[in-house]
């Protein structure tokens, strides 16, 4: 069995189990996903748990992708919302987070894809890395077996 993350285009998120990505698209196909939360049809696969990380700039551009993957319409405007103080104290440990696995990890830039390829099938030695990737070729990462998450993207990253 096979765990993928799932976003429907209205933006939520949640996990469904499936035999095989084919399996996955045959039940997209005729319809039988939907949204736990709106009850939608419109469900695409979001990113994955992490292993390899894309670059902050493409992590909100990738999500709204997915989200409109299955309709070929633009995602909906992300929800805001505004930051009390326990959500200051989460916010703060994502910087924390980001701020480690941006230290921990190699800068490939645009060659992202190509390198988190070579690192997957072991032709280079396996290490942290981040950059940048369309969301298609997230997708085929994705597709590929190729665990890839986004940075977090941060408040003051969006001003």
């Amino acid at each position: 069995m096979i765990r993928f993350s799932l976003a429907c285009a209205h933006g939520h998120a949640f996990d469904g189990w499936f035999r095989s990505s084919d399996d996955f698209e045959s039940q997209k196909a005729r319809q039988f996903l939907s949204c736990p939360a709106c009850g939608s049809h419109e469900v695409g696969k979001a990113l994955m748990a992490p292993n390899v990380s894309t670059s902050r700039k493409r992590s909100v551009a990738v999500a709204e992708a997915v989200a409109a993957s299955s309709t070929g319409k633009p995602a909906e405007a992300a929800e805001t919302m505004a930051a009390g103080p326990s959500q200051a104290e989460l916010i703060e440990k994502l910087r924390e987070i980001k701020r480690e696995l941006v230290a921990k990890s190699d800068y490939v830039g645009e060659a992202f894809a190509e390198e988190a390829r070579k690192i997957h099938y072991g032709e280079v030695e396996s290490r942290g890395i981040y950059g940048e990737a369309s969301p298609d070729s997230v997708r085929e990462l994705v597709d590929e077996g190729i665990a890839v998450v986004p940075l977090p993207v941060l408040p003051e990253e969006r001003n």
